[in-house]
């Protein structure tokens, strides 16, 4: 959230929240919002996302679930019938993300014109 402060000659200057500031580093990088998005409809196993997900390549689609990991938005779960295979799922953290991914589709929906409209 932006709050806004004060200065001694009266001036008005925004300070940006830390926590605003943290949550746009993890959600603004390439390809994390198409991730979360495709989670939302379920559990996935890596070649699904990278399917759902045209343009990202695996390494780049490797670096962001960890990062998404780290950040406890996603959990990698292991297939038990064979150690290679694994899952990805969002955790109760990244399912509250839905509303969030809701309006900014509804935003993009009303702002953002398609590339042939252009």
């Amino acid at each position: 959230m932006i709050e806004m402060t004060h200065t001694k000659d009266l001036e008005s200057e925004k300070i940006i929240c830390p926590r605003f500031e943290q949550t746009f580093a993890i959600l603004g990088k390439k390809w994390t919002g198409l991730i979360i998005d495709v989670l939302l409809d379920g559990p996935r196993r890596f070649k699904d996302l990278s399917q759902s997900i045209p343009g990202v390549s695996d390494r780049v689609l490797v670096e962001r679930l960890k990062e998404l990991e780290k950040e406890a938005i996603v959990t990698r779960d292991l297939d038990e019938t064979c150690d290679i295979r694994s899952g990805y799922r969002l955790t109760e953290k990244g399912k509250a993300l839905k509303s969030v991914m809701n309006e900014v589709q509804d935003w993009a929906d009303h702002w953002i014109c398609d590339s042939e409209n252009k």
